[in-house]
Parts: C-alpha cells; structure tokens; sequence
C-alpha cells in the first residue's frame, strides 16, 4: 500500500507532468532522483523531517561516488523543485535544500565538427552499401535524417515527434514542438527539403509520422541514435558523433558565419540567452586557435 510520503511524491509529479508539462525524460529523471535519495536515506523518516544535513550528507556520498557535477546537479534540481512545490502547495514551513552548496558547473565546451565532417558524413546514406534489416527506403530516411539535424539544430526528440505535416516546402519552414510544449519556426535549408521529399517518395509517407521504422511505425529516439553512430563509425570521425552535436555543430557554424546570438537562440528553442553562449565560446576558442596557428608573433 502506498504511504503518505509515496503519495505526496506522486502528487508532485502530476504536478509537474499536468501544469508544468515537463516531458516524459524529466519526469523519470525526478522520479529517479527522488527514488535514489529515498533508497539512501534508510530507514527513511519522511519528507517533512529531512533537514539540511540530510541532504549535505547524501551530496558527499554522491560525490565520494564520483558522481559527474552535472548528474549531481541535475539530482538536486529535482529534489529541490520537490521541495520548493511542497512550501508553496503542501505547507511545508521551510525548504531544506535551500541551504545546501553544490559544486559549481564543469565548463565543457561542446563538441564541434567542421564543416568538412558534416559534409564527408552527410554524404554516407546514399553512398554506402544498404543492410539486408534494413526497409528499402531507409538509406533515403537516414539521408534525410542527419540533413535535418544539421540544417535546423533541432533537438533529438524534437525530429522524432515531426509529422509530415510539420513541414511546409512552400516556405520551407518545419514546425518543432520543443521543451515544454513551446512550438516554434525553423528555417530548413534546400537540401535537407530535398532528402525529405526523395525520402517520402520512395518510402510512401503521405501523413502521419514522418520519421518510420521498417515496420512502419514512428522512429524511435534509440533508433535515430543508432542511425547517427552508424554513419559516425562508417566514416571514421574521431569523435563519437551523437545527434546533439549535430546541434552544437549547426549552432557554431552559424555564429562563425556571423549569425547573431539572439537568432540562434530562438533557431534552438533556448529559453535563456546565457543557454546559447557558450557557442560563442566555442566560437573564440576557434578564433584563437587559427590566430595562434596564423600569426608570426602568436
């Protein structure tokens, strides 16, 4: 039978699913972050007990663990939002994770390809030997896979949930559903409207999902995954190329050829400029690099 604190912890994330909206990967990693700190803390004594030592003490485990700064912070956030919904719905006198210091952000910058690497890989799909699992269609889906990725920056969950519909050749615009349900416009370029067209001809897409599997049913995040490392080891890429930096890729391309940061961010759905900037970092530390390669007296 489920507890109070069971039930206050399912209340949460009806919440968050209902009113905030959170999409199906936040609400597992809250319900995870939750589930862990609860199989750590035993016995457990409730929520509304916890204190801030609590918590300090779960955070030097966790690091101890060498957990990575971001998964620690992300773990926190949930618990804190937690938290901070139960002070304002719940009556919960104060939030014990106020006073809790986290370490500070890592600051990696995002892995970039050059121009180069995204045309050698973009060029695969048509090129290589088809598979015998694979529909017929599929070199011309994953052609017009990896050309989307690149030619709007849009999100891994975002391309799978696109319906034919979403895109319109006449204005040649695709229509994204981002994070937290907020639809926005992207431009898409002449080749990426040609490799979806060449693709829903031969595989017969008229409505529905645009991105299918062979069995003809919506592509799955795991399967365009393991579309982008397919292409990513056939052409020998040093770096493992994931459908992320694909949008960091398109991002840093973009600022290179002097877009300006405020396009770039609405280009990627960021809800914050500070988001968006650290492509311009990347962008300097390219600058630096070619001057120092370039310069008599770098």
């Amino acid at each position: 039978m489920d507890t109070e604190d069971d039930l206050l912890a399912e209340a949460f994330l009806e919440f968050m699913r209902s009113e905030r909206r959170s999409s199906n990967r936040t609400l597992a990693n809250y319900e995870l972050a939750m589930r862990q700190f609860r199989e750590w803390r035993t016995p457990f004594k409730g929520w509304a007990a916890l204190t801030p030592d609590d918590f300090r003490a779960f955070l030097f485990d966790l690091m101890k663990q060498e957990r990575g700064r971001a998964t620690v912070r992300l773990q926190f956030a949930a618990l804190r939002s937690f938290f901070k919904w139960q002070t304002r719905r719940r009556g919960l006198k104060s939030n014990p994770l106020l006073d809790v210091q986290l370490p500070k952000r890592e600051k990696k910058l995002p892995v970039v390809l050059t121009v180069k690497q995204i045309e050698q890989m973009l060029a695969l799909p048509l090129t290589q030997e088809k598979s015998k699992r694979d529909a017929v269609w599929a070199p011309e889906r994953d052609a017009a896979i990896l050309e989307l990725f690149y030619s709007t920056g849009m999100r891994l969950s975002e391309l799978v949930a696109l319906n034919v519909e979403d895109i319109d050749t006449y204005t040649e615009t695709v229509r994204v559903l981002g994070k937290g349900k907020k639809e926005r416009l992207c431009p898409v370029g002449g080749l990426a409207l040609e490799a979806v067209q060449r693709y829903r001809l031969k595989a017969g897409v008229h409505n529905g999902a645009l991105f299918l599997s062979k069995l003809r049913r919506r592509i799955t995040t795991q399967a365009v995954d393991d579309v982008v490392s397919k292409y990513w080891r056939a052409s020998g890429l040093p770096v493992h190329l994931t459908p992320h930096k694909l949008r960091h890729s398109f991002a840093t391309h973009l600022l290179n050829n002097g877009a300006d940061l405020r396009s770039v961010q609405e280009l990627l759905g960021h809800a914050s400029l500070s988001t968006t900037q650290i492509y311009t970092h990347v962008s300097t530390q390219r600058m630096k690099e070619v001057y120092n390669a370039a310069h008599p007296r770098a």
